[in-house]
């Protein structure tokens, strides 16, 4: 069991690479066809993912691991955690960039963060349906 928890987790992190590094193109492709600014929100959008799902998938291997029966509680919490770090992120970007840059970067940054929520939500339920 715990060979495949293993497998499972780098599979989910395979995954949600493989998802950000699309999401990153085509982000980049739309800036380039409509000639918009949008480098610094992609470049964040990716590296919040990149941490997000690192942290998501080490940390769910250790619990599915070790206490399996908390896995509703982590699941919770993961998405508690991912909405702060998220909310923590546009504020800093606020702090920084300014009022005028908050709606490009909300825009390209939600999509990020959805697509990431829709991976992470798909996957563990499909994990969960088979054990």
């Amino acid at each position: 069991m715990k060979q495949n928890i293993d497998k499972l987790s780098k599979e989910y992190m395979r995954q949600q690479l493989m998802l950000t590094a699309a999401v990153f193109l085509v982000t980049l492709m739309v800036m380039q066809v409509w000639y918009l600014d949008l480098l610094a929100p992609i470049i964040v959008g990716a590296c919040f993912t990149l941490v997000a799902f690192v942290t998501i998938g080490l940390v769910w291997r250790r619990v599915a691991k070790q206490s399996p029966e908390s896995l509703p509680t982590f699941f919770t919490a993961v998405s508690g955690f991912r909405m702060l770090l998220a909310l923590a992120v546009m504020f800093v970007y606020y702090l920084v960039a300014g009022r005028d840059k908050m709606l490009p970067f909300f825009l390209v940054f939600m999509v990020f963060y959805l697509v990431s929520l829709a991976h992470h939500s798909i996957f563990f339920a499909r994990v969960s349906n088979r054990s």
